[in-house]
């Protein structure tokens, strides 16, 4: 059998996603993004895009929080099919690629995020996907789909809208001619164009969000010293008032009660008003806010995702987890049903055990990335860098606008391996005919 490797690779990462389907059923609500999502009446998210809700509520008639989970298990399976058969296509032997494609199939942390309501699984798919298109083959066609994929990503996650300019940049210095390029930008601007306009609709602003200011306010209040900053009066209702050594994490000024954001009325003008003083806190200190994001990144070398007696959302439930009167209603409304996580054992504590040791830690993974980077450009694998420069900006821009979070890594994981690949692949990828691009790429060897 040509793809033996595979076969095997994907049996025991079909039984995990069984387990996380037998041991948590229907799903894994997350804090208040869940309800969120859940919501029935559909309106854009205050501090979040509202793409997920869309799906969502496409798969509203259902009523089954069981049908979400299980396809975005299969969506991330059939994903790890597709980057092996690029691969492959690209010469690597089927172990090898079956290899480079088992972080995707068995990272504890792609399941866990499969089976919760949240946007990131799928984000991780749509994002994945539209490099795949583009790195496989450009061509008007392939670029306009992995525009829309990109533009869909960032309806979902806001941190995807720099990777649509990435790829347009790659065709740009790739030299695939202007159709391409007009194509994926085109394509990626009707989604994102769209809900802009449905926000202004409903709120009165052309953006995605009214978060972004309030986020990359959060991120100063790690260092921000209203002495130095000396903000206007105006803004100076938002200056922290404890000392840098006894402040929360950037998320808690977000909302908690003594976060001073809280006291500025109006979702739009706090908004704007934090976005102000963020940037003036920035400009003025420069240094601390690199030392900020520099320290945020050195959570990469740490070999745990999680100690053993850490807190932590991201840890799967030992017990069922009650709702609370506020969203039990919006839960139980899309489940038409009860909706709480339910632990069912075995299966639940079988796959707890799994979660302390099933993945690459960050580290190793890192240190791939570095490895795909360089040798890309050593070897000219030119198509290896799209991958490998988007994983590298999904990983790096958290800390810069909000705050470092081991959720926000672990995106970059498929993108990596798919880098990693391309670096070690004996094939180029196929030039376009005149046909379809004004201009022949250059030779990657």
């Amino acid at each position: 059998m040509a793809h033996r490797a595979l076969v095997i690779a994907m049996l025991p990462a079909v039984g995990l996603r069984l387990l996380a389907v037998l041991g948590f059923p229907p799903s894994i609500l997350f804090y208040g993004d869940s309800f969120a999502f859940l919501r029935e009446d559909l309106s854009p998210g205050t501090t979040r895009p509202s793409g997920y809700s869309l799906l969502l509520a496409l798969l509203r008639p259902a009523h089954s929080l069981t049908l979400v989970t299980v396809l975005q298990h299969l969506l991330m399976l059939g994903l790890a099919v597709a980057v092996y058969a690029l691969l492959r296509r690209r010469g690597l032997p089927g172990w090898g690629a079956a290899l480079l494609v088992t972080p995707l199939l068995y990272d504890e942390f792609l399941i866990l995020l499969e089976h919760m309501i949240m946007a990131d699984a799928v984000f991780v798919v749509l994002v994945t996907a539209a490099i795949l298109l583009v790195v496989r083959r450009v061509t008007p066609a392939t670029a306009a789909v992995g525009g829309a994929l990109l533009g869909l990503a960032g309806i979902t996650r806001t941190v995807g809208l720099p990777l649509l300019i990435l790829t347009a940049a790659y065709l740009l210095i790739r030299r695939y001619g202007w159709r391409p390029l007009v194509a994926l930008l085109v394509a990626g601007a009707i989604p994102l164009g769209a809900y802009a306009t449905w926000m202004k609709a409903e709120k009165g602003k052309f953006a995605l969000t009214e978060a972004d200011g309030n986020f990359l306010w959060s991120r100063t209040m790690s260092f921000a010293d209203c002495a130095v900053i000396k903000p206007p009066e105006r803004l100076a209702v938002l200056c922290p008032d404890m000392p840098v050594e006894q402040r929360p994490y950037p998320p808690h000024w977000l909302w908690e009660s003594f976060s001073p954001l809280l006291k500025v009325p109006g979702t739009g003008n706090r908004n704007q008003l934090a976005g102000e003083f963020a940037r003036q806190a920035i400009l003025a200190q420069p240094g601390e806010y690199l030392a900020a994001v520099a320290t945020d990144l050195t959570q990469l070398l740490r070999w745990e995702r999680t100690a053993v007696d850490e807190k932590t959302p991201y840890k799967l439930p030992t017990a069922e987890r009650p709702l609370g009167e506020s969203v039990r209603g919006v839960a139980e409304s899309y489940e038409a049903g009860p909706a709480a996580t339910q632990v069912v054992e075995p299966f639940a504590g079988w796959l707890r055990a799994y979660q302390r040791f099933g993945y690459v830690p960050f580290p190793l993974l890192m240190l791939a990335l570095v490895g795909a980077l360089t040798a890309a450009l050593v070897r000219r694998r030119w198509d290896a860098l799209l991958p490998g420069v988007a994983a590298l900006a999904l990983v790096v821009s958290p800390p810069f606008l909000a705050a470092y979070d081991v959720r926000y890594v672990i995106p970059a994981i498929p993108l990596i391996c798919l880098a990693v690949g391309l670096t070690l692949g004996t094939r180029s990828p196929s030039r376009p005919q005149p046909a379809e691009a004004t201009r022949a790429p250059l030779n990657v060897g």
